[in-house]
């Protein structure tokens, strides 16, 4: 290849990069004004209602008026300034005394987590009102939304399937078999239970089943993982003395900078599944982790579980073990499928009624 050519082919990456990047901050910029001109509105009209009491309506008047005075500008729907009050009641509790403002104009206090708020859109702003009901459940998913990313309709999903309630509850030996920071890391990174909705399976379903449907939907169990889990293998193949065995799914995370070895269960947690997973995990530090990695995780996925007994059998377990339950939408039997409609008998069945 031609030396300048592949020199030339650097520069338009390059440029390309820095024009992303600009594009990237000039939108972090507009958000960031955005939602501290929402909050400065939002604390006007809060401070400000006692001038319009008795006036059922008044909201609607002022989104006439505003809209009146800047017809080309979007943003003052009546639902929007609902929206924009309840923002800044919401978290008008939490103020701290560090004045912001807009242009340096009339400043504001700056609300616990502004510097975070900023940094998402205001549409996610208005699911997280809409579905959460503390300002502790609300950050959460704030700072989730931050570090992960998530588009609007990734970030519905995870409080569709309520994370706040799920992260870090699973049972594990963390404490015990962890140093302090990684223990702490990885507890937050387990949830109870995990949800698999995205399959659709036969009441009695086999392990290798599942095993299959989730690999074949890699994408969304990594999103119900979370953050920093890379795939490695399905029924990964382990040699000990002269026998074979194989671990379920092995994962390596990123963060923890550790292998995770899953197995999964579709009964109820026995205390002899921990010891197999103990086992693995031996063996998967023995055998693949090397000296700049921590030690290897194991989670237990089963169909079930009872919280003491699972307690007992980690009591005494030296390697780092956490154990949920999982949730699926189970298939309906082939004799009540016949029954249900299809798409095309439905609109067949619309058009006769109509």
């Amino acid at each position: 290849m031609d030396l300048k050519f592949s020199k030339y082919q650097d520069l338009i990456i390059e440029i390309k990069t820095q024009i992303l990047n600009s594009q990237q901050n000039a939108a972090l910029s507009v958000n960031k004004e955005l939602i501290i001109l929402y909050w400065n509105i939002g604390k006007m009209i809060f401070e400000n209602q006692s001038l319009l009491e008795g006036r059922n309506n008044y909201i609607e008047q002022l989104s006439n008026d505003i809209k009146s005075e800047f017809p080309l500008i979007s943003g003052f729907s009546r639902s929007n300034l609902f929206n924009i009050r309840k923002f800044y009641n919401f978290y008008n509790d939490f103020l701290v005394q560090q004045p912001v403002g807009l242009n340096q104009i009339n400043p504001i206090q700056q609300v616990v987590g502004l510097d975070e708020l900023v940094l998402i859109p205001w549409g996610h702003h208005v699911l997280i009102l809409e579905k959460t009901k503390t300002i502790e459940e609300a950050l959460f998913y704030v700072n989730e939304t931050i570090q992960n990313n998530w588009s609007r309709s990734i970030l519905a999903i995870q409080l569709k399937q309520n994370l706040f309630e799920r992260q870090g509850k699973s049972i594990n030996n963390f404490d015990k078999t962890l140093q302090k920071n990684q223990a702490q890391l990885a507890n937050q990174l387990l949830k109870d239970p995990y949800n698999f909705d995205f399959l659709t399976l036969e009441t009695k379903v086999h392990e290798l089943e599942i095993e299959k449907q989730l690999t074949e939907n890699i994408t969304k169990f990594l999103l119900e993982l979370g953050k920093g889990f890379a795939f490695i293998g399905r029924q990964y193949p382990i040699e000990i003395g002269e026998k074979s065995y194989a671990i379920d799914l092995l994962f390596y995370h990123i963060t923890l900078r550790c292998y995770v070895v899953i197995e999964l269960k579709t009964v109820e947690f026995e205390p002899e599944f921990a010891g197999k997973l103990n086992f693995y995990l031996s063996a998967v530090d023995d055998l693949l982790k090397s000296e700049n990695d921590n030690p290897s995780i194991g989670i237990l996925l089963c169909n079930g579980k009872n919280g003491i007994e699972v307690e007992y059998s980690l009591k005494d377990i030296n390697k780092p073990i956490g154990v949920s339950e999982y949730t699926f939408t189970e298939k309906l039997p082939k004799i009540y499928e016949k029954s249900i409609p299809t798409v095309d008998e439905f609109e067949k069945i619309l058009k006769e009624n109509s």
